[in-house]
């Protein structure tokens, strides 16, 4: 792919290789993703903007390497402020939300996982 200037607009195979993911992912997250609203040219061509850019990068961010699920990334994205990125304090937690010793060693292996596989 030759390089395009930050501010090009990217067709969806340009957008999901810079991304690096599936173009089919990408249509995935517009359905699930209400704030990602690529442009649509005629015969439903999408052209992502620099800021569909980043609002990819971050949504591949939150999915792919912080582990959330699609409704916990909507919830961060939607709040875009730090107590939405932040984890709930146990202690200010519904005691039925509150994560029980299995859930806190199932998210200690996988940080140890993320780090091992990191290094």
């Amino acid at each position: 792919m030759t390089e395009k200037s930050d501010t090009a607009f990217r067709t969806i195979s340009e957008a999901a290789e810079e991304i690096g993911v599936p173009a089919h992912v990408l249509r995935f997250w517009e359905t699930r993703f209400s704030m990602l609203q690529p442009l649509k040219r005629a015969g439903g061509r999408r052209y992502y903007r620099p800021v569909d850019m980043s609002l990819l990068r971050q949504i591949k961010a939150l999915l792919h390497d912080d582990g959330m699920t699609i409704r916990g990334a909507q919830l961060a994205l939607a709040g875009k402020g730090a107590a939405a990125k932040e984890p709930a304090s146990p202690a200010t937690m519904p005691a039925a939300s509150r994560p029980g010793p299995d859930r806190q060693a199932l998210i200690a292996i996988r940080n140890r996982l993320a780090a091992a596989l990191a290094a």
